[in-house]
């Protein structure tokens, strides 16, 4: 039996808090997903439901098998992937990348469903798995304050404070500070509780200006995106090297971001939750949409005190009442749901702690994965680069017991996934 069916009153109100509030601090994935698609040919107006229908089944799925606190949605740097590299620079039509993403999904799951997923999880030493976590949580630091206006590209370097008179800015820090005190102060619900007000100021004020407009109307024509995988070109360079790249990509960041989120969870969780996302991934091509990953954001009911499946079946079920409320979700404003994201980043940030700073050759994979994910805004980038530089230094210093074959294959790997990335 899961454990979310033999929770108390109490819990169960607490893990539904939990839900709500990770379907709050993701649910800009629904608009923002179907911009990047669009920018691959695919029409707004219906990847809309794919990425929301691949989260409905995803999101409670994972709450009934894998009786885990995970959001599964279409993942930023995937859907980039998806329409930047597949369809823009291979040159395959966004019908043919969906087939691209159809044998990835064979490939995670053959690896998900042997021996080899034990084995990467087994070999995988700590340092690199709090380098994920850190680097997941300044990656969602990062997000968050982008996302809230609180800093803008610079002229002369890369990043720079955004103009404090710019009203969204200030709204930000007000949403900070309220939500900060109300987490500090160990109030449950803490997040959502700001995501609510902020969003209630904002609108009396005029400061919401919604630029999407959908409507459940255009479902009759869903048929247009549905099971419209092209396999006419699976013997070309470009699908093959697509194939790999984003093979690559699935396995391995699912793996890391279910590492980070869970790293307390026990084998059997944690290998029926790495199986359901292998399903859902895909399953995601066929109902029309990029690649599915274990929501970053999930972080935040977990810190909400979500710890079974109710949390992501909770998810789940916003996202069906969110195909019938389209037009109300752009009324929240990316000031109400930055806190929650930015603290939960910082929450994930204080692992930093557990590495062996003592060891150069310890700890200088991690924290290269830990600048690289934020700064390349790419969870798999990162982690490419610290595993490649893992057996260099415990080589260089002439620590060679550490490397077991199984880690030299994984590093093997990421190293050609690099090469690739250049290839294509």
């Amino acid at each position: 039996m899961s454990n979310w069916k033999k929770l108390k009153k109490g819990d169960v109100k607490r893990e539904i808090l939990a839900g709500t509030t990770s379907f709050f601090a993701i649910s800009y994935i629904i608009m923002v997903n179907t911009v990047i698609l669009a920018e691959a040919g695919m029409p707004k107006e219906l990847t809309i439901f794919g990425t929301i229908f691949i989260s409905i089944i995803g999101s409670i799925l994972m709450g009934f098998v894998a009786d885990a606190p995970i959001v599964l949605t279409t993942g930023m740097g995937v859907n980039s992937f998806f329409t930047y590299t597949l369809v823009l620079s291979l040159g395959l039509t966004w019908q043919q990348a969906l087939a691209v993403s159809f044998c990835a999904g064979i490939v995670y799951l053959f690896v998900a469903f042997t021996r080899l997923s034990k084995l990467f999880a087994e070999v995988v030493p700590e340092t690199l798995k709090t380098g994920i976590t850190v680097g997941i949580g300044f990656f969602l630091v990062l997000i968050g304050l982008e996302k809230g206006h609180l800093i803008i590209g610079g002229e002369h370097t890369f990043l720079q404070l955004a103009s404090l008179d710019n009203p969204l800015t200030l709204l930000t820090l007000f949403s900070l500070l309220l939500t900060v005190f109300l987490f500090i102060k160990g109030i449950q619900g803490s997040f959502f509780i700001g995501i609510v007000v902020v969003t209630l100021i904002a609108n009396i004020f005029g400061m919401v200006t919604p630029t999407e407009h959908f409507s459940l109307s255009a479902l009759g024509n869903y048929a247009q995106i549905f099971a419209k995988l092209d396999f006419s070109t699976i013997f070309s360079k470009s699908f093959l090297l697509g194939v790999f790249a984003l093979s690559m990509i699935l396995i391995f960041e699912s793996m890391g971001l279910l590492k980070g989120l869970m790293p307390e969870a026990d084998e059997k969780k944690y290998l029926q939750a790495y199986r359901v996302t292998g399903f859902i991934t895909l399953l995601s091509s066929i109902l029309g949409t990029s690649p599915t990953v274990a929501a970053a954001e999930s972080a935040t009911g977990i810190e909400e005190g979500g710890k079974t499946g109710l949390t992501s079946i909770t998810s789940g079920i916003c996202f069906i009442f969110a195909l019938f409320a389209l037009p109300l979700l752009s009324y929240i404003p990316d000031s109400a749901l930055a806190p929650a994201i930015i603290i939960t980043g910082f929450l994930m940030i204080q692992q930093i702690k557990t590495l062996h700073f003592a060891d150069f050759s310890d700890y200088f994979p991690a924290m290269l994965m830990i600048v690289l994910i934020p700064f390349t805004m790419n969870i798999s980038d990162g982690m490419a680069f610290g595993f490649v530089a893992y057996p260099v230094t415990k080589l260089f210093a002439r620590k060679k017991t550490e490397l077991s074959l199984p880690m030299w294959l994984i590093s093997g790997l990421f190293l050609t996934y690099l090469i690739v990335n250049v290839l294509i």
